[in-house]
């Protein structure tokens, strides 16, 4: 089932360039390190779920790039930006290779059914 995007044809022409390029920053930076790095974790300050799939990385062993953008008191649109753009509603957002793979807890699943290795190999 494809995510629900809306389609490009429904967006005016004369915001199409505004749409494509409103807080894109954080995103690039995210894709970048996705390109460069096997696992990418990006979280926010004063929240546990980022803390606790890092932990759970550096207890498996594994490393990965952490990207920290504010917290729950400031930078909240450029959060959503990234939200818009991956889809997932929560932070962390953890890629492994370039794919989401959700949050802590996911993550967490991947390191213990040994899929986090197999996706690494």
């Amino acid at each position: 089932m494809p995510r629900n995007i809306l389609d490009e044809a429904q967006i005016h022409p004369a915001i199409r360039a505004k749409v494509d390029t409103h807080r894109q920053a954080i995103v690039n930076d995210v894709k970048a390190a996705t390109a460069a790095n096997g696992v990418v974790v990006v979280g926010m300050g004063m929240n546990p779920f980022p803390r606790k799939a890092r932990a759970a990385l550096d207890e498996a062993g594994v490393a990965y790039k952490y990207m920290e953008y504010g917290n729950y008191l400031n930078t909240w649109r450029d959060r959503n930006a990234l939200k818009m753009w991956s889809g997932w509603p929560t932070f962390p957002m953890v890629f492994v290779k370039g794919t989401l793979v959700g949050g802590a807890d996911d993550l967490k699943a991947l390191i213990a059914s040994g899929e986090l290795k197999k996706m690494l190999a």
